[in-house]
């Protein structure tokens, strides 16, 4: 699996300001969210959750072979299962979901969607992992003062934060991102924890043109990238 923007983007704007010492990763794909945050925080226990058994393989793989290998761990489950099973709580919990509709339509974005051949891609389909479940989960392992980041289609940011409510879950930052300076916001990064504040909102363009980088993206994002 290719890293995406979303990926980076995530995993960059995190906030561990609360200097999280469990962290957990739901859907976690081959891990790069993960990772971000070893290589970012000092958190001494990073779990990661995938259900997919492709995903998982390559994920354990991925922590096997970094610096931070003995603060990782990635369990293969489907969300339900695990929430069931964890005692102790996460004090940050980072996903990146799933939100393209399935081939027979429905799904986050509505409506009938393009038919995905490639079986990688089933990772991304909105009916493995319905915002609901997520959100439910969530709210389940978070710790008290915890928080909960994740990042979705803009279109979708209202309904998900209506939804988030209904979970004691209440946004506390949000960062909307668009490609170029003349194009329309295209995802929503959201921070929710279970106390009611006032909302940091703030806007980001990714290009200026093609791979010409904004300064606000470069900051975010250079530790990350070889070549930035």
């Amino acid at each position: 699996m290719k890293i995406g923007t979303d990926g980076v983007l995530l995993g960059a704007w995190a906030s561990i300001v609360h200097n999280p010492n469990s962290i957990l990763d739901i859907g976690a794909g081959t891990g790069v969210l993960s990772l971000m945050l070893a290589q970012r925080s000092l958190a001494e226990n990073i779990e990661a959750l995938e259900i997919d058994e492709d995903a998982h393989e390559q994920c354990v793989e991925n922590f096997e072979a970094s610096s931070w290998a003995d603060r990782l761990f990635c369990y293969h489950a489907g969300l339900d299962e695990f929430v069931e099973e964890i005692e102790e709580p996460y004090d940050l919990i980072i996903s990146n979901p799933p939100f393209f509709p399935s081939p027979s339509g429905g799904g986050a974005n509505g409506g009938g969607g393009p038919t995905i051949e490639n079986a990688r891609k089933k990772a991304r389909f909105y009916d493995s992992l319905p915002f609901d479940e997520l959100l439910e989960g969530a709210s389940k392992l978070m710790a008290k003062n915890g928080c909960f980041t994740t990042i979705i289609p803009y279109k979708e940011e209202a309904n998900f934060i209506e939804l988030a409510a209904s979970f004691n879950l209440f946004p506390k930052r949000i960062l909307r991102v668009k490609g170029n300076p003349s194009a329309a916001i295209k995802r929503s990064l959201l921070e929710f924890s279970f106390n009611k504040s006032d909302i940091q909102e703030d806007e980001l363009t990714i290009e200026i043109g093609r791979h010409q980088y904004t300064k606000e993206y470069i900051e975010l994002t250079k530790d990350f990238y070889l070549k930035m």
